[in-house]
């Protein structure tokens, strides 16, 4: 069979390049198809049986070789929808195989593919180039969980987003010891950072501060009290007044101290309207309201409410029976225990200038209907005076109020019966706030219903601030009003992501990917698609991602290295060739021979 056998295993040859060629052809036509898994080819050598010093190289047979697991080039591309898969995997698809009552009817069968080019058609449908409809699970618009486990051709729905009302609000932030309000006086008014529930309600009368000295006859003279040449002085929230007392018979006073005329003629009575003008007039806001004056017979310095201390010191105090020594006088603040429920329209601006901002947001109601929320802190008490670290939060229940209609409304807190936040030393609050429920909440006529501030375990803290005002690190609902379908796109979590034009974005479908033991044994399909055989295995189903959104996957095929394969091809063919006609030319000699 020497020739014939040559001669056969030479068109063996050409016919395996020619099959080499068509791979190669086929590959770089589709060099630029998104997903497409170029072709290679194997050789197969043939033996044919023969002791083995007779064996030949034998002919050769030529098969293909998939490429299904080589992944190609991602690029990003601008349609949202559009994706691609980094590493193993395909997508599941399926093909439609015809329309009834103006919907599509599908085979029920699944393919795989890694043409990723999907895009929304007029059904609600992501199909691909080829014409292939992408298959997932769908996502519970509620909870945001898969709600499936067998993937299902994806539909979306374009109709209005139903409004969601406000059920809770994600609300943090940090208080300072001491706020800053607008009413706060650092240096002279001591007790001014909190809210004074006696500017929005009736409450106990003040208690204030009383210096009492010896009893005294008010229409006596007053230098039969005190001597000329004596001095006074109280000092009042740091600020000392000193005054003097001469005989103004001998002409005016020219002393550095407050001159006080107790000449002969001079009552006690006049001396001490003319100490408590000067205290008034030298010693700043913190005397403003003090008095100098008999009560029940008795000298006395009456001290306002916001005094921190005062002290009095006398060159000589026998007749006026004030102390040598100094003496101090803490503040006593009894209304701060009282609770401001709701604050007039007619009080607001005295509230504002009482409170701190909290933040505002906007909550939604049952049917969309948006109300913007403002919150606003005071504090109420503080330990500086005896008690503790208590705070309120208001919210503007209605901006239109007039006269006496409520318009700031106070908060209750969950945890706490007074109705205060209350913070112990560490700065956390004291009980334990974690939320606060405002049921029945109507903010401006708006009613939002039941909703939930949200603390959380360490979200409210108070801690000194040299800015003296509200940082709030978290504040955010869950409500929205109703939208309108604006577009869809994929994220890399592999999930359908459809966007509306009242800012919400609703997931709505889970893209699986689909795996094979053997993924380069699937039979190659029209359109880049492939189907499961029993050597590549069922598929394995996941949905944890690997998928990356507005990408697609180029073709895997390498031109360069494809005309290296066809120069190889071409000259392994023209090789063969030349067996043929060596082979003919050997056996037309054979020929010859019988002539």
């Amino acid at each position: 069979m020497g020739i014939f056998g040559a001669l056969s295993t030479a068109v063996s040859g050409l016919r395996a390049q020619s099959f080499a060629l068509e791979n190669i052809s086929g590959n770089i036509a589709n060099s630029q198809t998104t997903g497409f898994k170029r072709i290679d080819t194997d050789f197969l050598d043939l033996i044919p049986d023969a002791p083995q010093k007779r064996q030949t190289a034998g002919s050769v047979l030529s098969q293909s070789r998939s490429t299904n697991t080589l992944q190609g080039d991602i690029r990003t591309v601008s349609t949202e929808t559009n994706m691609a898969i980094n590493g193993n995997g395909f997508f599941v698809v399926e093909p439609r195989i015809g329309q009834a009552d103006g919907d599509a009817v599908f085979s029920g069968s699944n393919f795989y593919t890694r043409r990723g080019d999907f895009e929304l058609d007029k059904g609600g449908y992501l199909v691909n180039g080829a014409g292939y409809y992408l298959k997932g699970l769908p996502i519970d618009p509620v909870t945001q969980n898969i709600s499936g486990s067998v993937p299902q051709v994806l539909r979306l729905d374009n109709a209005i987003l139903p409004a969601s009302q406000t059920t809770r609000i994600n609300y943090q932030l940090n208080l300072p010891q001491l706020p800053k309000t607008a009413q706060y006086q650092e240096s002279k008014t001591p007790g001014s950072q909190l809210l004074d529930p006696a500017d929005f309600m009736t409450v106990a009368p003040n208690v204030t501060a009383t210096l009492t000295g010896a009893a005294l006859g008010g229409g006596v003279d007053a230098n039969t009290i005190v001597n000329y040449g004596e001095t006074l002085t109280v000092t009042v929230d740091g600020a000392p007044v000193t005054m003097e007392f001469f005989d103004g018979s001998l002409g005016a006073y020219s002393g550095s101290n407050v001159g006080i005329d107790v000449q002969a003629g001079v009552s006690v009575t006049s001396a001490l309207a003319a100490m408590q003008t000067a205290l008034r007039t030298n010693g700043g806001a913190a005397v403003a309201d003090a008095t100098i004056n008999l009560t029940g017979g008795n000298f006395a310095i009456t001290l306002g409410t916001n005094m921190v201390d005062v002290m009095t010191t006398s060159t000589t105090a026998s007749g006026l029976g004030i102390p040598t020594a100094a003496t101090t006088t803490a503040p006593t603040l009894p209304w701060l225990d009282a609770r401001v429920q709701s604050v007039a329209a007619k009080d607001a601006d005295q509230f504002i200038a009482q409170s701190i901002s909290g933040g505002a947001i906007t909550v939604y109601a049952e049917n969309g209907a948006p109300t913007n929320l403002q919150l606003r802190w005071a504090k109420v008490n503080s330990t500086q005076f005896g008690g503790s670290e208590r705070w309120n939060l208001f919210y503007l229940s209605d901006a239109d109020a007039t006269g006496s209609a409520p318009m700031w409304t106070n908060v209750d807190p969950t945890a706490d019966p007074t109705g205060d936040y209350v913070f112990g030393g560490n700065g956390s609050p004291s009980p334990a706030v974690e939320y606060t429920q405002l049921n029945g909440l109507t903010v401006n006529g708006v009613l939002v219903g039941d909703v939930r501030l949200q603390h959380g375990a360490n979200g409210l803290t108070q801690f000194a601030d040299p800015n003296g005002t509200a940082e709030v690190t978290a504040l955010n609902q869950n409500g929205y009003g109703a939208g309108e379908f604006v577009s869809v796109a994929v994220n890399d979590n592999g999930r359908v992501v459809v966007s509306y034009n009242n800012g919400q974005q609703l997931e709505v479908a889970q893209v699986v990917t689909a795996n094979f033991n053997a993924a380069n044994q699937l039979k190659r399909m029209d359109g880049g698609v492939f189907a499961a055989t029993s050597e590549s295995g069922e598929p394995i189903l996941n949905n944890d991602g690997g998928i990356i959104g507005a990408s697609l996957e180029a073709s895997n095929t390498d031109i360069s290295e494809e005309f290296t394969k066809l120069i190889v091809t071409q000259q392994a063919y023209a090789a063969g060739t030349r067996i043929v006609s060596t082979a003919d030319e050997m056996l037309q000699e054979a020929l010859n021979m019988v002539r």
